[in-house]
């Protein structure tokens, strides 16, 4: 599981079926937490905001975490941090 900020949202007017009626949010992952990617997008089943710090779950546990088990999610926002005073 990742810790990241939300900066931004996107929007898909034409996507898999699976992902209708999803909103998908920029989140640039932690410095010290990044193991490649600097930015993802995740799949927004909670209503983070942007300027959040939120938990990101990826892979299988992204799915499961949303579940939406058939859906090509590799990257999904599981939580919003309350307290994300000494993050960075």
């Amino acid at each position: 599981m990742l810790i990241g900020k939300v900066t931004g949202s996107v929007v898909s007017t034409r996507k898999s079926e699976n992902l209708i009626g999803n909103k998908f949010m920029i989140v640039d992952v932690l410095e010290h937490m990044q193991t490649g990617a600097r930015q993802i997008i995740a799949i927004d089943k909670i209503g983070a905001g942007i300027g959040e710090y939120v938990l990101v779950a990826q892979g299988s546990a992204a799915r499961v975490g949303t579940g939406m088990k058939d859906a090509p999610i590799d990257a999904a926002i599981v939580g919003i941090i309350d307290d994300g005073t000494r993050l960075e």
